[in-house]
């Protein structure tokens, strides 16, 4: 194969994906208007289910914008050598390696983000506030693009520098370190993610002693589980929308909650969407998203090493010196086919795992107020209750509403 051959496969599996897409986006679309099935007739009234259907149509119509400049932008990228003239800028200011692909990939980052925040910028000022949920000041939004991009600078370009230098003391062999490295720094985010990355955009607190403290601490100690930290998160700062999560395992689990949805939802509601969250800690779901998440990286890392120094992978992208970072860059394009298909998968899993951790806190607590919560938060957030199935299989990680209300109910 020449590299003009592998340019034209990278270009058809970027055109496919967005074609793909589009095709799933018009199947989703078909179903706005669709009639709310009987079991979730409480969800909207009428008035509350043409909002939903404006507001689902608006974000369609803004993501068939934002998705097709992207591709434009992208395949403008490929055909006018823009990798070439990055690489030669790097090149200009480097001859470290591992310097060079800091400013390539800082330089292509940089760009896309000047070009997309006017997107982002408009998806929150505009849509989201004109639906009533966005909470976010301008000051909060340009604060969140400088943290995140120094915390991606700091933690991507640390980890991308140790693994180039992996590769150039070990070669082929560098996988191993990486795969190492990355499973480490996996398993430090788990259990302290909440505590260091967390409080960086958001105010947590204890949750204040009260019937819900009460109630949850009764439950945790029904099901005999330990829980010494429940935190209130101010997601209020931002949005409307209200959200639980469960983090850590161990002594660092934690229990974290939306003050929104503290104050959407009744104190047994809150106990049972707690209850799901336990469900998943019991379940052993979050060590086995942990782990399969650490082999799917030990497995690319160990393909990555079996093509990244192959001429033809930098040639393909127009950089006449092979190099790590360009072979990245083509290696990225060609693994995206088994990336979505690992995502399938593991979307499927976690569907499953919806359902175990509803079917504990049913079992466990009560299933009633789980299913009224549910809707609530749906109703709240102008939820989608008639997505296409071919859709849920492609993007969900969430069963519906329905099927979640109808498993509830069995």
């Amino acid at each position: 194969m020449n590299p003009t051959t592998l340019f034209y496969i990278l270009i058809a599996i970027l055109v496919i994906s967005f074609v793909v897409d589009k095709i799933l986006d018009t199947l989703n679309a078909k179903h706005f208007n669709d009639k709310i099935p009987t079991e979730l007739a409480d969800v909207y009234d009428e008035g509350a289910y043409k909002k939903s259907q404006a507001y689902k149509k608006e974000n369609a119509k803004f993501s068939n914008l934002t998705s097709t400049f992207s591709i434009v932008l992208t395949l403008g990228f490929f055909f006018m050598d823009g990798f070439k003239y990055v690489d030669n800028l790097a090149r200009s200011i480097s001859d470290n390696p591992i310097i060079i692909a800091l400013i390539f990939f800082g330089i292509i980052m940089i760009g896309s983000d000047i070009l997309t925040t006017p997107f982002s910028y408009y998806k929150t000022f505009v849509i989201e506030e004109k639906f009533g949920f966005n909470k976010s000041t301008k000051k909060t939004f340009w604060l969140d693009k400088i943290k995140g991009t120094l915390l991606t600078a700091i933690l991507g370009g640390g980890i991308l520098a140790l693994i180039i230098w992996f590769y150039q003391l070990t070669g082929t062999s560098f996988w191993i370190y990486a795969w190492v490295l990355v499973a480490v720094f996996s398993l430090f985010m788990n259990l302290f993610y909440a505590k260091l990355i967390v409080p960086i955009f958001n105010k947590q607190t204890p949750l204040e002693n009260g019937e819900l403290k009460f109630a949850i601490e009764k439950y945790a100690e029904k099901v005999g589980f330990t829980l010494d930290n429940i935190f209130v998160i101010d997601g209020s700062k931002r949005s409307t929308k209200a959200n639980a999560y469960f983090s850590g395992f161990g002594a660092q689990k934690r229990i974290t909650l939306f003050d929104t949805l503290i104050n959407d939802l009744e104190t047994e509601e809150i106990v049972a969407v707690l209850a799901h969250e336990v469900g998943h800690y019991k379940k052993k779901h979050i060590l086995f998203n942990l782990f399969t998440s650490i082999l799917l990286t030990g497995f690319t890392l160990f393909l990555l090493s079996l093509f990244v120094n192959l001429p033809i992978f930098s040639e393909a992208i127009g950089v006449t010196t092979p190099s790590f970072h360009a072979g990245l860059i083509a290696f990225g394009i060609l693994y995206s086919p088994i990336s979505e298909i690992t995502g399938l998968f593991m979307n499927y899993i976690s569907r499953k795992f919806e359902y175990q951790a509803d079917n504990f806190a049913k079992n466990t607590f009560a299933g009633k107020p789980l299913i009224t919560s549910l809707k609530k938060l749906s109703k709240n957030s102008l939820s989608n209750l008639t997505p296409h199935p071919s859709y849920v299989f492609m993007h969900y990680s969430h069963p519906t509403l329905l099927d979640r209300v109808k498993n509830l109910q069995q």
